[in-house]
């Protein structure tokens, strides 16, 4: 099951807001046909509930449980922003947008979760210099 493709994986040198992070994670998961553009909707309604912030400079906004007729298929974006996002107070790097069909999200969600758990995967996720080496070190969550 491929969630993730090169497309789906970008690099930004500067920073952005919580509310444009959130709409660009929407955009690449509607261009890779897995939400519907009122997907951006559920994922700012569950920021308003909990922040989606885990540490480490990850944040992973996905929608909440009443929208799941925005979801066509499992899907990812990635968006790294080195000038980082403030999130509800905190500082993420890492957006990672989650769409996820049924139960899928939640295999989805284990694997960001042990991926950046580790501080050592986390620092070559950071010092990947272009989309192409960053998908490649994201590619075990296409193997899950």
């Amino acid at each position: 099951m491929g969630v993730l493709t090169l497309d789906q994986v970008r690099i930004h040198s500067g920073s952005s807001t919580q509310e444009a992070a959130l709409q660009e994670a929407t955009d690449i998961l509607v261009t890779a046909g897995a939400v519907t553009p009122a997907y951006v909707d559920a994922m700012r309604q569950r920021e308003e509930t909990v922040s989606t912030y885990m540490g480490n400079g990850l944040a992973i906004p996905h929608g909440t449980n009443d929208t799941k007729d925005a979801i066509l298929a499992s899907a990812l974006s990635v968006v790294r922003y080195d000038g980082g996002v403030d999130w509800a107070g905190e500082q993420a790097t890492f957006v990672i947008g989650i769409a996820g069909r049924g139960d899928e999200h939640l295999e989805i969600l284990s694997q960001i979760a042990i991926l950046f758990s580790d501080d050592d995967d986390v620092a070559k996720l950071n010092a990947a210099q272009t989309p192409d080496e960053l998908f490649a070190l994201l590619s075990a969550v296409n193997e899950g």
